[in-house]
């Protein structure tokens, strides 16, 4: 039987997820690229791109218009089944172009060899 939320399993996924989320307010492209899985299955649809591929997530980021995301988070959820994947769900709040908005961000993660990798991501915003 699956074992969901092994507190060890979540504090681990939650951990790497605060990194991920420091490095995307410091366009920190390097631990970015690094904790997302670089293969052709990899997805992430953002707020205004759908991107296929390891290639096309790293390209999306090294050419961001505004590279800092400056925002709040809040309902950080982590779910982990077993000790091999894991979903991060949150809220969030901007300020873009001087317009405050809130969105939502998923994404799942699974434990490779080489260790924890998102494999599919997704952030949208609410209508204003």
């Amino acid at each position: 039987m699956t074992t969901i939320n092994d507190p060890t399993v979540v504090a681990e996924v939650t951990d790497l997820y605060l990194k991920y989320e420091e490095a995307l307010s410091n366009n920190n492209l390097e631990v970015m690229d690094s904790l997302f899985w670089d293969a052709p299955e990899v997805v992430r649809f953002g707020i205004t791109e759908n991107l296929y591929g390891g290639h096309e997530v790293r390209n999306f980021r090294q050419n961001r218009p505004n590279p800092k995301i400056e925002r709040e988070i809040s309902n950080l959820k982590v779910v982990t089944f077993g000790k091999d994947t894991a979903t991060v769900t949150l809220e969030f709040r901007r300020i873009i172009n001087g317009v405050e908005r809130f969105g939502r961000q998923s994404q799942t993660w699974y434990r490779f060899t080489e260790g924890w990798k998102v494999v599919s991501a997704h952030v949208s915003l609410l209508p204003v």
